[in-house]
C-alpha cells in the first residue's frame, strides 16, 4: 500500500466529483488516518466519537449522512453495527495502486480483496457509473416504479408517493432548475433528509416536554435561600 499514490489519486477524484463538500473530505481523511494507524488492513472497526473528533464534525446527523454518501458513491464500504458496544466496520477502496489506474473492490466482497475491477484514473466517477449501467435514470416511468424502488430499500410507501409527486410537479429537476441524472441517487438524498427531519422533530419534542425549572408547588417562600 503506497499511501502517497493513494492520496494523490483519491484527491484527483475529489477534484472531479461535484457531489462532495469539505465535510465529506474531512471525514474521508480521518478514516484514512485510522486505516493508516492500523497498517492498512482489509477492513477495520471504528468508534463514531473518535472519527467525529478527528474529522471535526460536531453533528451526528451530518456524520451519518456523509459516511452513508461516501459509501453510496463508492469511496469506501460502510457496515454499521447498530450496537453501541461494537464499532461499525469500514473497508477502504484502494486508489492509485498502480500507474494510471484505480482499483475498485467489488462491493459484495467486504473483508476480501480477491475480485477487483480496473478503471482509468482519468475518468470521472460519474462517467464510470454510466458506462456500466445503460438504464436511463433521469426519471422513473411511473409512480409504481418509484414505489417498487422504495420497497426494495425498505422505505415507506408514503415517502415514495411524496417523492414522485414532488419531482413530477417540477419536471424532474433539482430545485426546479437542474435536470436529474440519477433519480435513484435523488431518492436516497430524499430519505436522508427525511431521517434528519425526523431526528430534529424528536429532539424538539423531548426539549418541549422537559421541565427545566423543576420548581415545586409546595415551596415555602419564608425559608431563606
Amino acid at each position: 500500500m503506497n499511501y502517497i499514490k493513494h492520496l494523490n489519486a483519491v484527491f484527483l477524484h475529489f477534484s472531479k466529483d461535484g457531489r462532495l463538500n469539505p465535510t465529506h473530505i474531512s471525514l474521508y481523511v480521518a478514516l484514512f488516518q485510522l486505516w493508516n494507524n492500523y497498517h492498512f488492513p482489509n477492513d477495520f472497526y471504528i468508534n463514531r466519537d473518535e472519527v467525529m473528533q478527528l474529522s471535526k464534525i460536531g453533528s451526528k446527523t451530518t456524520y451519518h449522512r456523509c459516511i452513508k454518501e461516501l459509501h453510496h458513491w463508492k469511496y469506501l464500504l460502510y457496515a454499521p453495527s447498530h450496537n453501541p458496544f461494537h464499532g461499525s466496520k469500514i473497508k477502504m477502496f484502494h486508489f492509485g495502486t498502480s500507474d494510471g489506474q484505480v482499483l475498485y473492490p467489488s462491493p459484495t466482497n467486504i473483508g476480501t480483496s480477491n475480485e477487483q475491477a480496473v478503471v482509468s484514473i482519468n475518468k470521472p466517477i460519474q462517467t464510470i457509473k454510466n458506462n456500466t449501467n445503460d438504464t436511463k435514470l433521469d426519471q422513473p416511468k411511473n409512480e409504481s416504479e418509484v414505489v417498487d424502488f422504495f420497497s426494495k430499500e425498505n422505505w415507506p410507501e408514503l415517502e415514495a408517493k411524496k417523492f414522485y409527486n414532488h419531482y413530477q410537479g417540477i419536471g424532474w429537476k433539482v430545485g426546479g432548475k437542474t435536470k436529474i441524472v440519477d433519480w435513484h441517487a435523488t431518492a436516497r438524498n430524499w430519505m436522508l433528509k427525511a431521517d434528519e427531519l425526523k431526528e430534529e422533530k424528536t429532539v424538539v419534542a423531548v426539549s418541549q416536554n422537559t421541565d427545566n425549572l423543576k420548581t415545586s408547588t409546595n415551596k415555602n417562600y419564608h425559608e431563606p435561600l
